[in-house]
C-alpha cells in the first residue's frame, strides 16, 4: 500500500457510543468507504472513455473494418 496519512472525522458522540455498542471498527468502515468510493471513481472515469471511443469507432464505416481485416489477413 505504501505510505500512509491520517485522516481525522468528526462524529457526534451518540454515534461514537452506538459503534461501541455494536463493536463496529469505525476506522475499517472509513477506510472501505473511502477504496470503494475511489473504485467508483475509477470505473466511472472508465465508462466515459469507453463511452468516447465507442462514439469514434461509430463513425467508421463497417465495410472498412471489414476491409482492413481482410487486407491484414492476406498479408500475411
Amino acid at each position: 500500500m505504501g505510505k500512509t496519512v491520517v485522516i481525522s472525522v468528526r462524529i457526534p458522540e451518540e454515534l461514537e457510543r452506538e459503534l461501541k455498542k455494536y463493536g463496529i471498527n469505525e476506522v475499517e468502515v472509513i477506510r472501505k468507504a473511502l477504496i470503494n468510493e475511489v473504485k467508483k471513481a475509477k470505473a466511472k472515469e472508465l465508462e466515459e472513455r469507453i463511452n468516447e471511443v465507442a462514439d469514434i469507432l461509430k463513425k467508421i464505416p463497417f465495410e472498412d473494418v471489414v476491409k482492413s481485416i481482410r487486407e491484414d489477413r492476406e498479408s500475411r
